[in-house]
């Protein structure tokens, strides 16, 4: 049987916190902060297990592992995004990159979009901190969805919102959960992890691995 050749990629999608900006320590902070509350002290190691999962399932997450009663999850998770915005608004900065990703993707024609976890709130701060709310086709966000990352619904929205098949995106991301949604959408995955975590072999089933985004370029493309 005769099999199919690939489709022309024509779209990129970007996830947003710790891909574009450097927003992940601040979400720790302010999730350590809040879980503080209730006497839990959270180590690395078991934060980055719920790396990119929005904040209400952030928090039933860790309130379920520790017992904590859900009734304070509500105000829990308003804090959490709260003390987020705030520190990312003030001392956030955009990761190695950035200044030239658009460029390059604007100029082979590419449609952009950008496809977080986050509530649209945060993304309006950080398009305007990183100037980048004008290239930015489309926006989807995971906040009022049934179900966020790792299920593909938020690629899925934004490929719709730019009139493309989902095996014309290729995505960008940072976490293992943002990585199994774009897969799992049947979309080309280009995975950056956080430096310390660049290592595991987690990241084998992205399409390519890179260190930063200073290393996109047109053989990166060109080899997916």
């Amino acid at each position: 049987m005769l099999s199919l050749p690939p489709m022309k990629l024509t779209t990129v999608i970007f996830d947003m916190d710790g891909l574009l900006i450097d927003s992940e320590p601040y979400w720790e902070e302010a999730g350590k902060e809040t879980l503080e509350e209730f006497g839990i002290a959270l180590v690395p190691e078991q934060y980055h297990i719920t790396t990119g999962l929005r904040t209400p399932e952030w928090i039933h997450w860790w309130f379920s592992y520790f017992n904590i009663d859900l009734q304070f999850a509500k105000a829990a998770e308003e804090k959490i995004v709260a003390k987020a915005i705030g520190k990312i608004g003030k001392y956030g900065k955009p990761l190695p990159g950035v200044e030239r990703i658009f460029d390059f993707f604007q100029e082979r024609n590419f449609r952009i979009g950008l496809a977080t976890s986050s509530p649209l709130s945060l993304v309006e701060v950080v398009a305007e901190k990183l100037q980048i709310g004008g290239q930015l086709q489309a926006i989807a966000s995971a906040e009022e969805l049934p179900y966020g990352k790792p299920h593909p619904q938020v690629y899925l929205d934004c490929a719709a919102a730019l009139q493309v098949s989902p095996l014309e995106c290729v995505c960008f991301e940072d976490s293992f959960n943002g990585m199994i949604a774009v897969k799992a959408a049947r979309m080309k995955c280009i995975v950056v992890p956080a430096p310390h975590q660049h290592h595991e072999t987690r990241w084998d089933a992205a399409d390519r691995k890179l260190r930063s985004l200073l290393e996109v370029d047109q053989s990166v493309l060109d080899a997916l």
